[in-house]
């Protein structure tokens, strides 16, 4: 049997560094993030099920979630400010992270691509849960900004001014992100002994 090479790529992902250019008191690497995303995922989608009439399926948009960075074991986290300079950059970066999607998806055996094509394959992801996944990307990138704020990083504060601004017109959107961050964001930060409760 032909050997593939998806498992040893997503194996790969811990060794991803995200925010690469800043200095970080806490580093992240890519499987953490996609891990988070995937947990706001589900949650988001329960959020929007329960009490705003929504009808997502919150195991699909989780998994979806959870591969929404594949394309990056093949060719690392860009930078935002990098990654969107221009448009002919952006769209070359984005040529690349969809070459990167299909070579992930052809290093499956053939049997199983139809099923991670519509996973893996970001054009292919439905539009409701492409928006639901970006809202989660953006909560899981505030949380990791109020932290490295909390701790006296001042390098994140205009992420922070720049994140405020992105949630604030999905909000108008997706109200669930509101919920989110009413209920579940201000506890992120506390210490363990305020979560224990002393």
């Amino acid at each position: 049997m032909k050997q593939s090479n998806f498992i040893a790529w997503i194996y790969r992902m811990p060794l991803i560094k995200r925010w690469a250019l800043m200095h970080c008191i806490k580093p992240e690497n890519v499987a953490e993030h996609s891990h988070l995303v995937a947990v706001i995922a589900h949650l988001l989608a329960v959020i929007r099920n329960t009490k705003f009439g929504g009808t997502l399926n919150a195991d699909r948009a989780s998994t979806l979630a959870l591969f929404h960075e594949c394309s990056e074991a093949r060719h690392q986290d860009i930078n935002h400010n990098t990654k969107y300079h221009n448009p002919e950059i952006t769209r070359e970066f984005k040529r690349l992270e969809k070459l990167a999607e299909q070579e992930c998806i052809d290093s499956l055996p053939e049997d199983f691509r139809d099923i991670y094509n519509a996973i893996i394959i970001q054009d292919n992801v439905d539009a409701e849960y492409k928006q639901l996944i970006k809202a989660a990307d953006l909560l899981s990138a505030y949380l990791k900004t109020l932290d490295e704020l909390h701790f006296g990083n001042q390098e994140f504060a205009h992420v922070k001014v720049n994140l405020d601004n992105k949630l604030e017109k999905i909000k108008q959107e997706l109200p669930e992100v509101q919920y989110f961050l009413d209920i579940f964001a201000k506890s992120c930060t506390a210490t363990v002994d305020q979560l224990s409760g002393m």
